[in-house]
């Protein structure tokens, strides 16, 4: 009997001592990031059952080098990165020059620097320094002007434009979804991001449906009027620029792209006009996602993923790994999993002590998201392929490496953050 007392005893004390050393742990933040990982690695593994290499293992790898570079990053005060942001930003456009001069090129674009025979992707990383920049100006300066616009499209501009050249159209349009989205937060006016995407969707009505122009211009040159300065002329500048997009457009497209360009674009649409050339990628994703059903094959037992009919299924297109795998459940469950860390981080962001600390995690899960819902929309057929990993899940050493720092960036706020407040 006092030996069984003394095992009760031992195993209470066992209790709390695993709460003290969870206290404090954002299992969220942690924890479903992780469980992507670990899930990854089997996927990758399934994708190369074929293959004459192995490089599965290295995603747990990589993802262990950059769960220590977060844990230390996220017992750093955010301020401290403040002082630095413009040395930050000056090796990231240098190392983004630097892919011109003697970058690795792979897969139709020169976005690699070979270092000690490790190719490292420099636009990853210039993800991260532009927004530790983009939080820094726009804490100082919130758009609250039209000309507070300048500033931080300016600085955006220049490794916006660096990684288009390389051309890497996918990670250039993460830069533009993360500048709106933190000057919309910063307190620029809804209206405004509107009007900045508004050239945009004038674009592709006029190379869809031409006679909705007729509402759609007039209604932005009245939403200039309402919502801008100068009222007559902010109506007058917003017609001209919509009237450019909307006339630009079509004679850009036909004498502007490459008859591949084109396709590229528009290949979701129908890529049954192309079934063994630019739609076969999205075909055999679809028919992959489509024949896993509710519960999926199991792992490591995809028939599509064994017998390889999706190319670099491993990195942008793992999702349709997934979906065989597991299923229309497994698919919902990674998808939910994405909408709870994005709900998080906006908490953690609600919670920072400063506008700075603040807009770097808003910064940091609009590019997260966005790179989430083009690549699981690209895998799925609702649009073009963009090259963008899908965080976490991707095989990718830069882009993991990335994820991580961001997690413990954000995982800094959280730890210094003001507590929530209690409402009863």
């Amino acid at each position: 009997m006092a030996l069984l007392g003394s095992r009760r005893s031992m195993f209470s004390a066992a209790k709390p001592a695993r709460r003290r050393l969870l206290e404090g742990v954002d299992l969220m933040l942690w924890g479903i990031p992780l469980a992507m990982v670990a899930v990854a690695g089997i996927l990758i593994a399934s994708t190369q059952r074929q293959a004459p290499y192995a490089i599965w293992y290295q995603h747990w790898i990589i993802a262990a080098v950059g769960l220590g570079l977060a844990l230390v990053l996220a017992r750093i005060p955010l301020e401290r990165y403040q002082p630095f942001r413009w040395l930050i930003y000056g090796a990231m456009v240098a190392s983004l020059m630097a892919v011109r001069v003697v970058g690795v090129s792979a897969l139709g674009a020169q976005s690699w620097i070979n270092i000690a025979g490790f190719n490292v992707q420099p636009s990853e990383f210039a993800k991260v320094a532009a927004i530790l920049l983009l939080a820094g100006v726009l804490a100082r300066h919130p758009v609250e002007r039209p000309v507070d616009l300048i500033r931080p499209v300016a600085m955006i501009s220049v490794p916006w434009l660096l990684v288009f050249v390389q051309p890497d159209l996918g990670t250039s349009l993460v830069f533009g979804a993360v500048l709106l989205v933190m000057m919309f937060w910063s307190g620029m006016p809804g209206a405004w991001l509107l009007l900045l995407l508004s050239p945009l969707f004038s674009a592709i009505l006029a190379g869809t449906i031409p006679w909705a122009l007729v509402a759609w211009v007039p209604a932005m040159a009245v939403l200039a009027w309402r919502s801008l300065p100068w009222k007559s002329l902010a109506a007058s500048v917003t017609l001209v620029i919509q009237g450019m997009f909307a006339l630009g457009t079509p004679w850009l497209w036909a004498h502007g792209l490459k008859e591949h360009q084109r396709a590229r674009l528009t290949m979701f649409l129908d890529p049954s006009q192309d079934p063994l050339g630019g739609g076969y990628h999205l075909l055999q994703s679809t028919v992959g996602i489509g024949s896993g059903g509710l519960w999926g094959t199991g792992l490591m037992q995809g028939h599509l993923t064994l017998l390889r009919f999706i190319p670099e299924q491993h990195t942008d297109f793992i999702f349709s790994a997934l979906g065989e795998e597991t299923g229309f459940i497994g698919s919902t469950l990674v998808v939910v999993g994405f909408v709870l860390l994005m709900w998080r981080l906006l908490q953690i962001a609600g919670r920072a002590r400063s506008d700075y600390e603040s807009l770097v995690v808003v910064g940091i899960g609009a590019m997260l998201m966005f790179q989430v819902v083009v690549n699981i929309n690209m895998t799925i057929g609702l649009g073009p392929i963009t090259g963008i990993p899908l965080p976490w899940l991707s095989y990718g050493r830069s882009a993991m490496l990335v994820n991580f720092i961001s997690l413990g960036l954000c995982a800094s706020v959280s730890r210094h953050g003001r507590p929530p407040q209690r409402r009863w």
